[in-house]
């Protein structure tokens, strides 16, 4: 999936309001435990809760991971390595879970961010996570 120049300055605009919101990976991520509850079991040892500190800190994790892509988005490879090395070789991911995180990552900006989130946006968006999940799934195979 090719993300243009266009797109770029897209999400670049976006993210400006997004990075540092650890709130809205923390939101992205307890919409997708409660719409998908299989991605739990990658969690057993944290409060799933609302307002959980451990949610809260995932949130953030993700938040700033994208943050960097990003702002690197011309080498998300090199940018992503260590992130996928995790996910892939440690964690074992599901990487069908990256694709259903940026679903409810997309959810949650359209919600909170209804007047930048437009259609456009949207797309430009939606190539920039599939974009990451190609990364992150990478080392998988």
């Amino acid at each position: 999936m090719v993300i243009s120049a266009e797109d770029k300055a897209q999400l670049r605009v976006l993210w400006d309001k997004v990075a540092g919101r650890e709130d809205y990976g923390a939101e992205a991520i307890g919409r997708m435990f409660e719409t998908f509850p299989p991605t739990k079991t990658y969690f057993p040892h944290f409060n799933l809760g609302q307002g959980s500190p451990q949610v809260e800190l995932q949130g953030k994790k993700i938040i700033d991971a994208l943050t960097d892509a990003v702002n690197n988005i011309d080498d998300l490879q090199g940018t992503l390595s260590d992130l996928s090395d995790l996910h892939a070789h440690k964690l074992r991911v599901d990487p069908i879970n990256f694709k259903l995180l940026s679903h409810c990552l997309q959810v949650t900006l359209a919600k909170n961010l209804p007047e930048e989130f437009t259609p456009a946006v949207h797309a430009s968006v939606d190539k920039f996570l599939a974009s990451v999940s190609t990364v992150l799934t990478s080392k998988y195979r």
